[in-house]
């Protein structure tokens, strides 16, 4: 099965070169790129988060597999989706699914669904992809969507994928996909986003699903978020770094609403 760009020309350009150019208005070069183990990327459309996702991935070693996992905004398939074999087509690139790895994480947790039609649609996993294409046109994927799960399902699920991952004799980086606050004033969005990322940075998936869940943080992908974490300090993870954060009042204009990015690099 090859599942088709679902949002080219909304989130991002449909025409092939002018993708490969927004891409690039937003990719930097800096003097050292690391070894990640997972990593926290915003998905909103490109001209709002592109700046912060295009930062992330600049300073990473590309793996030959990525394991994305998103947050599940369309309600559809099961609660937490994997889809385990085919590829994923946008534009500027074809993604094959590393079924080897997807097969591992399923029979390694029975929380998880062989399940496509979660993937249909979902929008917060096919926007990691653009800047993925740039810098790895031959790396796979696994895609995973999470509509709904307690902590402790998120701790068993992260343990799952860090048993996955260490049976893997090649590089792999968990990507959570998450925006930060939705439609608060940009004040609003960078004191409550700040209290997230500061459970983030201390690599805290417990507190970084407590804090969430008690201020009532509008953080969409608090649970892919809490999962990557989860996953990363399993597999020996020891440090966090904010690489960028920004709200779409930078580029809008509009700080009465806003959404937050933020992104993480995890080694």
């Amino acid at each position: 099965m090859r599942r088709k760009a679902a949002v080219a020309g909304q989130f991002y350009h449909e025409a092939p070169a002018k993708l490969s150019h927004q891409v690039q208005q937003y990719v930097t070069h800096p003097s050292h790129r690391e070894r990640a183990i997972g990593v926290l990327s915003p998905h909103a459309g490109l001209i709002y988060s592109g700046a912060v996702a295009g930062e992330v991935y600049s300073g990473l070693v590309m793996p030959e597999t990525f394991l994305l996992i998103g947050p599940n905004h369309t309600g559809l398939g099961a609660r937490i989706s994997l889809m385990a074999e085919g590829e994923w087509e946008i534009p500027t690139g074809i993604f094959r699914i590393d079924a080897g790895l997807a097969k591992r994480i399923q029979s390694g947790s029975p929380l998880v669904a062989n399940d496509s039609q979660a993937h249909l649609f979902e929008h917060s996993i096919e926007v990691q992809l653009p800047f993925i294409a740039h810098f790895a046109k031959g790396a796979r994927i696994v895609p995973l969507t999470v509509m709904v799960a307690t902590l402790e399902e998120c701790a068993s699920l992260g343990n799952a994928v860090a048993r996955a991952v260490r049976d893997t004799p090649y590089a792999v980086v968990t990507v959570a996909s998450s925006d930060m606050s939705h439609y608060v004033s940009d004040s609003v969005a960078r004191a409550k986003d700040k209290m997230a990322l500061d459970r983030i940075l201390a690599l805290d998936p417990e507190g970084l699903f407590e804090t969430v869940r008690g201020e009532r943080i509008s953080m969409c992908g608090y649970l892919p978020a809490t999962i990557m974490l989860c996953a990363a300090k399993a597999l020996g993870a020891r440090t966090a770094r904010l690489v960028k954060y920004a709200t779409s009042g930078e580029v809008s204009g509009d700080y009465d609403s806003v959404v937050g990015y933020a992104g993480v690099i995890i080694s």
